[in-house]
């Protein structure tokens, strides 16, 4: 039964926050788009991080700044071997987290098709307020 809290994880949650501000402090590129650090798998035996980062400016290609993270790599590495106290420093591969943006579609598709139901609605709604004020009407001349 593997524990809640394993060391792959706090190593991997722990990556992430160095991560995040090395990219955002150490990597000066101006091609390089505001970038968020959304999740760290390891490797079971610590060797390899998979990092997934997403964008938040959409001038910037996914391409590009991938290029330009598999780019710094090597230098991230040697940033975060001197951060933090690991025997085997994990080789880094970037990886573009496609859930946020897939995400933020279902949501305009969501809203789109919650805006087709309220027309209809409120169509109704209207009917309703119509007959109630006919009925106080006729009650109020008895």
């Amino acid at each position: 039964m593997p524990k809640d809290f394993s060391r792959t994880r706090r190593v991997g949650e722990q990556i992430q926050r160095e991560m995040a501000q090395l990219v955002q402090q150490e990597i000066k590129d101006p091609r390089l788009g505001l970038v968020t650090i959304s999740a760290v798998k390891l490797s079971k035996d610590m060797s390899h991080a998979n990092i997934f980062f997403t964008t938040l400016d959409e001038e910037h290609p996914i391409e590009e700044t991938l290029k330009i993270l598999e780019g710094a790599a090597g230098f991230l590495r040697h940033e975060l071997a001197k951060r933090m106290q690991l025997r085997i420093v994990p080789h880094i591969h970037f990886k573009y987290d496609e859930s946020i943006s897939y995400g933020n579609e279902l949501s305009s598709l969501i809203n789109k098709a919650m805006g087709m139901e309220n027309p209809d609605n409120r169509m109704s709604d209207m009917d309703d307020d119509d007959t109630t004020t006919s009925s106080d009407k006729s009650g109020s001349d008895e």
